[in-house]
This record gives C-alpha cells, structure tokens and sequence, in this order.
C-alpha cells in the first residue's frame, strides 16, 4: 500500500452535475412511472424495492429522473448513509426529491468510480456535518455539491472501481450467504412461536380447528376469545411539537411507532409534561400492555412490543392492555408476533384503511386462549427454543457487520489512494488478503 500515489481531491460540483433532470408538470397524468422513495434504499443493500404508479397518483415528491450510472443520495436522514448505484434502470425511473441524483462528468469522474468514491468515510462523515436538524437531520444538494471528492485521473478511477468491482463481490457474496442464514433462523423462530402460540408445549394434546384464520388448528380444552373480551385498546395523539409547554422538561415517557422493532419496550427517549398529557387526552398506558403499530414503512405496520413501565404513546400505535385475571401479557405478545401476517393483509385489505391498521380492527381479532398456567408454560418454551436461534443469529450479524467493515475499509483504502491497485494487479495480489 505505501507504492500508492495520494489522492487528489476536488469539490464534487467540478466533477459531476446534480439533479439534472426533472419529471415537469407537464407530464401526462396516466404516464406510468416506476417510483423510488427514501424508504426503498438500504445503506448497504442499495435500491431494496420500486412501485409502479401513473404520473397522476404518484406522491408530489416523485420527480427526479435518473439514468445508467447515476448515484442517487438521501438528503433527509443523512446518518443512514443511504446510497446507491443506478445500473441499467428502466426508461421511467423516478425517484423522490429526498435525493440528490449525482452524474459524473465524463471527462471528469467515472461512473463506476463514482459509486465508491461517495463512500469514502471522509465524503460520508462531511455530508452528516454539513447536514442540520437533530431527530431528521437534511442537507441541501448545493451543499453536497461542495464536498470534496477524491479525483485521480480518470484512467486511474477506471483501474479502482474495476479493482473494487472484483474484490467487493467476494465479500458481497459472503455477506448474501449469511443474510439468507438470517432469513432461515428468522423463519425458524417465527415456526417455533406459532406453533406454540397454537398448539402448546406438549405435543400430545388433541386438536380441533379454532376458526381463527391465522391459527389453525388448536387443543380441544382451549378457548377462542376476542380481543375486546379481555383487553381494552385504544391509541395515542402527538402533541404539537412548536408548543414548548408540551415537551420542555417533560417527565411523562412518550413512545412512537419504532419501538416495535424490540421484543420488549423497557425505556424512552422521548418525554411530555403533565400539560400535554391532560390537554392532549393522552392515555396512560399500563406496565404488560402490548403496543401494535397502526401504520408505518417497511415492516413496522403490525409489529408488537411488550411495554415493561407506564407510558403515553402517539396516534400510530394501538395498546393493548389485558386482563390479568385471564392473560398473561407475555403469551399475548408471542400471539401477536405469530398473527403478524394476518395484520399485515388486513391492513392491505380493501376493506379496511389503506395501508394502515385500526383500533376497531384489533379490538376485533381472535385469539386462541389456553388456560393461564398453559401461557406461562408456553412463554417458558418459546424463550427456551428461541435462545438457541437467537444467539445463532446474534453471531451472524456480528460476522455480517466485519464483513462490512471489511468491506467499507478497502474502499476507503482504494479510493484514498493507500493501495497501488496496478501494481498489486501485475503481481496478482488481491487487494483485502
């Protein structure tokens, strides 16, 4: 590494143009486009998903054209370092004013080596510092446009991205290969609880069919019961958060949609005052309620966490607080986790809100329902079989975050100019060995 020239750097707006083409107004309204939001790029995964939708239903935000060898930039959220490459994209790709659509020159900054040199550490740290806002922090393409980017020659950036191309597909491939286990213990897991969630602990117990359309079949002696028979539900509201009486010095834990993404809810981040919790009507929630989100991106929409301390919540999550005297709030979370694609295709239905839960529709479910001793016996099986995937999984993803790193350092290097990618070519040396 130390044969390697240094690297040159000039600023990004010498070297590329941004946000060069826009979708006009004028645009026919049933032009069907496909369609990137910011909620469709992973930092490292890239473009994980697109829709399909016509000019005239499309979000306001669906305006940016891209082409092959673009790179488009998130500028909302910006320590999610969310990037990616756009290789051989269909004609009416759109993507959201959220990002910020880099073309490099091609004199200038090659294509292929642009992808990785605005994933220098340096690049990425600068465009975080030059962001502003705390809980969804932005920056403004013209300040993107000022950071300065490593520009070798370009017969030399064509050398690096080849090299990279090479070198990060093993460790691509390496890093696939143990998602997929990801995936498996995932599904694994998901088995484990349904099936106990449903069937019990015991295997030799009698079953008959429940008529709950996510469970199947359960044990003769267990009972089918609504939600709204041994729970009471309801949901939050977000206090206006220009109203400094609601939030400063606020002591009353408020929760939002992304803890469900835990198994458990033990703390909070986020506090109100005694002013917005009275003028706001909001709930207090009880210790062992489980909290359902009512809507959200990705996976979030159906998800259930069990809360460990009273709290107060907002308008997109459900609690679910149940009588004691007949469930035990662990066994009920485990059931939400097994109904957990049911909720999402009754959230999709046509028959219900679009894309989003309601209290009504929860309150609505069927649960099988064991006798009490029966939940506690079937929380203590499901954590026993589920330790073993978990801490299977937890040494995956500690094997896929290495891989990262490993992976986010040989750009740095290469990108940088710390390794002579020419001569470690002639000599057949691979660059991360």
């Amino acid at each position: 590494m130390t044969n390697a020239p240094a690297a040159t750097y000039r600023r990004l707006k010498y070297l590329a143009t941004i946000n060069d083409e826009i979708l006009g107004e004028d645009t026919a309204s049933d032009f069907e486009l496909r369609y990137i939001d910011i909620g469709d790029l992973d930092s490292y995964a890239g473009v994980t998903s697109m829709s399909t939708c016509r000019f005239g239903d499309a979000p306001s935000r669906a305006r940016r054209r891209v082409r092959h060898g673009d790179v488009i930039i998130s500028t909302v959220r910006t320590y999610l370092q969310a990037i990616a490459a756009v290789e051989d994209p269909p004609d009416n790709l759109i993507v959201s004013t959220g990002f910020a659509v880099i073309r490099g020159r091609t004199k200038d900054l090659d294509r292929g080596f642009c992808k990785y040199a605005l994933r220098e550490p340096r690049f990425l740290s600068e465009v975080e510092i030059r962001s502003y806002g705390v809980s969804y922090p932005a920056i403004p393409a013209s300040e993107i446009a000022g950071i300065l980017v490593s520009a070798p020659p370009v017969c030399e950036q064509r050398a690096i991205a080849a090299y990279l191309d090479r070198e990060t597909a093993g460790i691509d491939a390496m890093i696939a290969a143990k998602q997929r286990l990801l995936d498996l213990l995932a599904e694994k897991r998901r088995a484990v609880v349904t099936r106990a969630v449903t069937r019990g602990a015991d295997k030799s117990l009698r079953l008959r069919a429940s008529g709950i359309a996510w469970a199947g079949e359960i044990p003769v002696h267990w009972e089918r019961w609504k939600v709204s028979h041994f729970a009471r539900v309801g949901n939050g509201s977000t206090p206006k958060r220009d109203n400094r009486a609601y939030w400063v010095h606020g002591t009353i834990p408020w929760l939002n949609s992304s803890v469900v993404n835990q198994d458990e809810t033990s703390s909070a981040e986020q506090f109100v005052t005694e002013t917005a919790f009275l003028e706001c009507s909001l709930p207090l929630v009880k210790s062992g309620s489980i909290l359902v989100a009512l809507t959200g991106q990705g996976k979030t929409r159906g998800r259930a966490t069990l809360l460990h301390f009273e709290a107060t919540i907002n308008q997109h999550i459900a609690y679910v607080t149940p009588k004691p005297e007949l469930v035990h709030s662990p066994y009920l979370r485990w059931a939400f986790f097994a109904a957990y694609g049911f909720l999402r295709s009754l959230s999709d239905d046509a028959g219900g809100t679009k894309g989003a839960l309601t209290c009504e529709e929860i309150s609505a479910l069927h649960f099988p329902l064991p006798p009490l001793h029966e939940q506690r016996t079937i929380v203590n099986h499901i954590a026993s079989e589920t330790a073993k995937l978990d801490a299977l999984g937890a040494a995956t993803q500690d094997t896929i975050a290495l891989l990262k790193e490993r992976r986010a350092s040989l750009i740095a290097a290469a990108v940088a100019g710390e390794i002579d990618v020419g001569a470690r070519d002639a000599a057949g040396v691979s660059g991360h060995h």
